[in-house]
């Protein structure tokens, strides 16, 4: 055994969400692929200059090089349940691309991300089925297990499917189990500056209106009592899944009192002013916002430290496309325990406690024991 770390090709790289994790777990990225500009460049500024932008359509597989590991997300927006759900979109094609990269690399093993719709859907039935079988073909064992990552430290409630196949052992080894812990938004926040200062300033200006007819829901939390598509976040839980189209009046709502205070959320008295019969009102207090590129961030458990480029429009989408990276880790810490042997650390509270400090991913920290090659 050498004392390098194991090699991985990472297509779809975004803004780096998912190498993010896989580094911070003892994995060494050699080469990743990204078509958009704005995320090539987050990813260049916060990972190294071994991405090559471009459309992975048009990249030979000659011109990648060899790899222990091959990792990605390929655009969803064909399967998910917030788009269209058109079989026919050119993106759901970028699937079989991940397979040419794979059945070309011939990697010990690799992980594929997606959207939750495309392991659990019957629509979607005969590309899973497809996918199962390409890859067995290739020889390799197949397990796909849909991971909420909330169960994972991340403070947002974002369920995704994770196909992992290896040539080595059982694929069913190789999904991780929850963390003990979860991490509120409230105290994911903590690690950031107030709200409109240096290092949380990328504010929103989506003006927030009450719906003249509100969908009325259980929760105040969960139907639509402002116009457009943004929710209010529950401070002491969860935040709903992020989606790439944040930037105008779809980005999440935050109370800024009650972050401040500790004090009940305004939406839940005027959920219950709606329940009792009440008029929707013309208009929301003051201190009812959108959440900043930054706040987002740190709910998508990346670095605080980790700085995204583009308009403000780009950074929201960036972000909500990304795979949370500490969810990212979670799945690589698992796959190096089994690929290797290695005992699998415990996490629980003191792997949360680090991220609520924003120190999960500082460079200074050791987090894993000395990788080691891959023997083939």
């Amino acid at each position: 055994m050498g004392n390098q770390p194991p090699t991985v090709v990472s297509l779809f790289a975004g803004a780096g969400g998912m190498d993010q994790g896989f580094q911070a777990a003892g994995f060494h990225v050699v080469w990743a692929n990204e078509i958009d500009s704005n995320a090539a460049r987050t990813y260049r500024a916060n990972l190294g200059r071994h991405l090559v932008e471009g459309d992975i359509k048009k990249i030979p597989s000659s011109q990648i090089p060899q790899c222990d590991l091959v990792i990605g997300g390929p655009p969803c927006q064909g399967f998910s349940v917030a788009g269209k759900m058109d079989p026919d979109d050119p993106r759901s094609e970028l699937l079989w691309q991940f397979v040419r990269i794979v059945q070309d690399k011939s990697p010990l093993a690799f992980v594929m991300e997606n959207v939750k719709a495309l392991a659990t859907l019957d629509r979607w039935a005969e590309i899973r089925g497809l996918l199962v079988r390409r890859f067995q073909m290739l020889g390799y064992d197949l397990q796909y297990r849909v991971l909420d990552a909330s169960r994972f430290g991340v403070p947002q409630q974002r369920e995704r499917v994770f196909f992992i196949g290896t040539r080595r052992g059982d694929a069913s080894t190789l999904h991780p189990d929850p963390a003990t812990d979860r991490v509120s938004v409230r105290d994911a926040l903590k690690v950031l500056p107030p709200f409109g200062t240096t290092g949380n300033d990328s504010i929103c200006r989506a003006i927030i209106v009450p719906a003249k007819r509100p969908v009325m829901r259980p929760s105040p939390y969960a139907g639509m009592l402002f116009n457009g598509l943004g929710r209010p976040i529950r401070l002491d839980s969860s935040a709903p899944t992020l989606p790439a189209s944040m930037g105008g009046n779809k980005t999440p709502i935050i109370d800024q009192r009650a972050l401040e205070t500790g004090a009940a959320n305004w939406v839940e008295s005027y959920h219950e002013h709606l329940r009792g019969g009440g008029a929707p009102f013309s208009e929301v207090p003051s201190y009812l916002r959108r959440l900043t590129v930054e706040e987002c961030a740190v709910i998508q458990s990346f670095p605080r430290t980790y700085r995204f480029s583009g308009r403000q429009s780009s950074r929201f989408c960036q972000i909500g496309n990304a795979v949370p990276p500490l969810l990212a880790f979670h799945v690589a810490r698992r796959l190096k325990a089994v690929l290797f042997d290695e005992p699998l650390q415990p996490t629980g509270s003191s792997l949360t406690r680090r991220y609520s400090q924003a120190t999960l991913f500082d460079s200074s920290t050791d987090y894993t024991e000395s990788p080691r090659l891959l023997v083939r």
